[in-house]
């Protein structure tokens, strides 16, 4: 079933925070490791996105656990899944792996759900995250032109990644937490070489960041400039996740509401961070936020990103099944 068509009829849920669920197993060393890569030269600990290859089944329970919570799009466990983020742990040559096997499970997963319930058909999402470096900002603060990494650096890991996802069987891409627009651009190049090259497209879904209360971007785009600067491409939807809770994203929902030609999407933290970093707001506090948006009819798409849970895409899941999506006149059929 198509997605667009879906789309039109309701509100999609997304799923909550991966690395959140992953703290929760209070993983070693060791189950990082795994056997296969006991004597791998650096730590591992801390590399989630390495977890498809060693812990398998506990990505697979975590996905189960937020599509019976109610999420219809599941994301992959590759937020940092490309050579440029896994050169920090000198794991770069597996970035295509990674992927592969991310997309295989979460595919497994929304079969095995899906199979439940055949007239709601759960998708997967590719996620792909901004790498640790920013082709907008300088790496040394006295010298404004030098980069950390070029555009062609970028598309050409994006590419890789976005592969090994399709290969996997991922049914969207989603390029998300965009806090470098031309970081985005060059994903959305990589992406696009790589739909030429397979003779296949799938839905592209593009989320930007905004930063804190100025908001603009971390490279200092308005959410209008981040909206105009990706709108070349036929994307499925734009949205705003991270950085803000649903409170403080609201204003700039509002925003993409108003000027997107495409479906719209958020997925904001739960809440702010308290002074341990750590996200104090419940499911039912959040959802009341949410609803404010399902009132105004700003979203196609939303989810939960740092610090949620299964239990509050479940409360998102629940109101969001009341209300009408958002209606926009330039989607195409």
């Amino acid at each position: 079933m198509d997605i667009r068509n879906i789309l039109k009829e309701r509100i999609l849920v997304l799923d909550g925070a991966m690395g959140t669920m992953i703290q929760q197993y209070t993983l070693s060393e060791e189950d990082f490791r795994g056997q296969e890569f006991k004597d791998h030269p650096t730590s591992l600990k801390g590399n989630n996105d390495f977890l498809v290859l060693t812990q398998p089944e506990i990505i697979k329970e975590i996905h189960i656990k937020y599509l019976e919570a109610g999420a219809d799009i599941l994301e992959t466990n590759t937020f940092s899944a490309t050579r440029i983020a896994q050169a920090d742990y000198q794991a770069e040559d597996l970035a295509y792996r990674i992927n592969l096997e991310a997309a295989r499970i979460a595919k497994e997963a929304a079969v095995e759900i899906t199979a439940k319930d055949p007239h709601r058909p759960r998708f997967v999402a590719g996620s792909i995250g901004p790498t640790n470096k920013t082709a907008s900002i300088s790496s040394d603060v006295n010298q404004p032109g030098i980069r950390a990494i070029s555009f062609d650096e970028l598309s050409m890991a994006y590419k890789e990644q976005a592969k090994g996802l399709m290969d996997g069987g991922a049914d969207i891409l989603l390029v998300e937490t965009v806090f470098d627009t031309l970081n985005a651009k060059a994903a959305l190049f990589g992406i696009s070489e790589l739909f030429s090259e397979l003779g296949k497209e799938i839905p592209v879904m593009v989320s930007g960041t905004i930063t804190d209360a100025s908001g603009r971007t971390l490279s200092g785009q308005t959410t209008e400039a981040f909206l105009i600067s990706i709108s070349h491409f036929d994307l499925l939807s734009v949205g705003l996740n991270c950085a803000l809770g649903a409170s403080q994203l609201h204003p700039y929902m509002q925003i993409l509401n108003n000027q997107s030609p495409f479906y719209t999407s958020a997925h904001p933290n739960a809440g702010l961070p308290n002074e341990f970093g750590e996200y104090d707001q419940t499911p039912e506090e959040m959802g009341k936020l949410i609803e404010n948006y399902l009132e105004e009819k700003l979203v196609n798409i939303i989810g939960g990103c740092c610090g949620t849970t299964p239990a509050h895409i479940k409360e998102i899941s629940e109101i969001a099944a009341k209300y009408k999506p958002r209606e926009i006149v330039h989607a195409e059929a």
